[in-house]
């Protein structure tokens, strides 16, 4: 009988192992998957990390982009510009701008902030892989940044077929 415990012990500490290292993994790839507009390009906002959320997207409900991000210099406002485009597919992107107060407190301090932007896409929204691409003006409309990075809309819908 000890053997037996000892067996599903072991069978469930090795899936756990599995399962977090996955989770680690895919954590990683996604902040590797992020990548500015021109290489080499010495932006006066850094970009260290996004996270979406829920991830997948679901077409239909609200969904969150949590940017972190860096400035040196301090930032009275700006405008944000995302354009959405479906990832292996030319076309017009679905462009949406937002006011920088919308999105963080201003004035900005120098120093590490947070970027929060909630979108809703329609439901009828196809599901796979899209990519953004996020330009971050100033008030002057100088370019603080600009990178892209992927998200998923997942098959799953909240609204149901009737």
């Amino acid at each position: 009988m000890a053997v037996h415990s000892t067996s599903k012990l072991n069978l469930t500490l090795c899936l756990s192992s599995i399962l977090l290292l996955l989770s680690f993994s895919h954590a990683q790839a996604e902040s590797h998957s992020l990548k500015y507009c021109e290489k080499g390009a010495n932006y006066a906002v850094q970009i260290s990390n996004v996270e979406i959320l829920p991830n997948p997207v679901v077409r239909g409900e609200p969904f969150t982009f949590k940017i972190k991000a860096y400035t040196g210099e301090p930032i009275l406002s700006g405008d944000l510009i995302y354009e959405i485009s479906f990832a292996g597919i030319e076309g017009q992107p679905a462009i949406f701008h937002h006011a920088l107060s919308e999105e963080t407190p201003l004035p900005v301090a120098s120093g590490h902030f947070l970027l929060t932007h909630t979108e809703l896409l329609p439901p009828v929204t196809p599901p796979g892989t899209y990519n953004v691409k996020l330009t971050f003006k100033d008030q002057n409309d100088k370019q603080l940044t600009c990178v892209v990075f992927p998200f998923t809309i997942g098959a799953k819908s909240s609204v149901s077929a009737i």
